[in-house]
């Protein structure tokens, strides 16, 4: 029996009007699938909020931080052990990541305004670093015992340029749980990689989709009072004019998750679930937040299937090649349960498990896949199902 854990997720969710994710012009991103157009979400920015929910939903010493900032951040860190060494703390975090993991680091752009005046801004890595709380934590403490045992910094920091296997070692080690699930990429060094255990698809508009415009208006409140003493007083028009695009749609989304290749990471069968629990839910409950105070996007799936297949992922992007028709979650119900059937008769790739999540009378058909559950059995029977399965390895 193979024990290969490929978890999938898929959903259809709708929103009303919204810009979940914007091009380089502000109009929301749209793609051409099957002779028309759609509207469209890049799997970068369903990913952050993802990311951004796991700090509700795990230790926060299980997660990682992305950032350029990385000499601020460990220099924080080390004040934290030893608040006597605050003026040192920059120059032994820069040692540690540049001289000991061999980190390019660079000054930042310069602010506006800040020709005329020092900018006293720390060093920053050239790319975003994804590294885990707990590395940071094993790097300030490193760097703190160094610089006990050396009698100035000078001292200290020549001593950090010796230990480089062992800092890469720290950096290497890395078991924050996003970065196992999201990959990280060290141009600097490809021994610091790691390898995504996710992937995320686009999500699109399983129908056809035209942007339209919101011609919006801001009045100053206190001019609009008609003060006499104003030249314009009284004048009722607008202080400031705009213009948003938007749509509405229901989409498709897509993601999965190898448990195989994400315990290979994290080396603990119930660290692994955990980690595949938490990106159930967060798939489920996240939501990008483009414009949101403007649209107030804050939808829920109307429906979610979750599979767990001991072949490969099945991407049903091919169920809405061509588009659905009003009532748009029905028939896009009825052509994701025809296609996932389809697949699994024609290329034996049927599930080990599956569970559905639904509301409504419109995804009444999901059933045929499996009965509908609530989103807490859903969690609670992956985690199970998983758990059960890399024991077994």
């Amino acid at each position: 029996m193979s024990t290969r854990t490929i978890v999938e997720m898929h959903a259809l969710e709708t929103t009303a009007a919204a810009n979940l994710n914007r091009d380089d012009t502000g109009s929301p991103k749209t793609m051409e699938y099957g002779g028309v157009t759609r509207a469209r979400v890049s799997s970068q920015a369903w990913k952050r909020p993802i990311r951004q929910m796991f700090n509700d939903l795990l230790n926060p010493q299980e997660l990682g931080i992305r950032s350029k900032k990385v000499v601020e951040i460990l220099s924080k860190r080390i004040v934290a052990l030893d608040d006597s060494l605050a003026d040192e703390a920059p120059d032994l975090a820069e040692a540690m990541l540049s001289k000991g993991a061999g980190i390019k680091l660079a000054a930042p752009r310069k602010r506006k305004g800040a020709e005329d005046q020092e900018d006293k801004r720390l060093n920053q890595s050239q790319y975003l670093l994804f590294l885990g709380n707990r590395q940071y934590d094993a790097l300030a403490r490193l760097a703190v015992d160094v610089r006990k045992e050396s009698s100035d910094l000078k001292e200290a920091q020549t001593a950090i340029g010796k230990m480089k296997k062992q800092i890469k070692q720290i950096i290497k080690d890395d078991k924050a749980i996003d970065i196992a699930l999201f990959g990280r990429m060290v141009a600097d060094d490809t021994d610091l990689n790691i390898d995504a255990a996710s992937q995320f698809a686009n999500a699109f508009s399983v129908q056809a989709v035209d942007t339209e415009s919101d011609f919006f208006t801001a009045v100053d409140d206190v001019h609009n009072a008609g003060d006499t003493d104003d030249e314009n007083g009284g004048d009722s028009g607008a202080a400031m004019l705009g213009e948003i695009e938007f749509n509405a749609a229901t989409y498709y989304r897509f993601a999965d998750v190898d448990a195989n290749r994400l315990y290979d990471t994290l080396g603990d069968v119930e660290a692994t679930a955990k980690a595949v629990g938490a990106l159930v839910k967060a798939f489920v409950m996240s939501m990008p937040q483009g414009k949101s105070s403007t649209f107030a996007q804050g939808t829920l799936p109307d429906l979610v299937v979750v599979n767990i297949r001991d072949t490969q992922a099945v991407n049903m992007s091919g169920a809405f090649l061509t588009p659905v028709k009003p009532n748009y979650v029905a028939n896009a119900t009825k052509a994701l349960v025809r296609r996932s059937k389809d697949m699994d008769d024609v290329y034996g790739v049927t599930p080990v498990k599956t569970w559905v999540v639904r509301i409504g009378d419109a995804t009444k058909d999901a059933d045929a896949l499996a009965e509908a559950v609530s989103l807490r059995e859903l969690v609670d029977g992956v985690e199970e199902v998983v758990s059960s399965r890399l024991s077994q390895e």
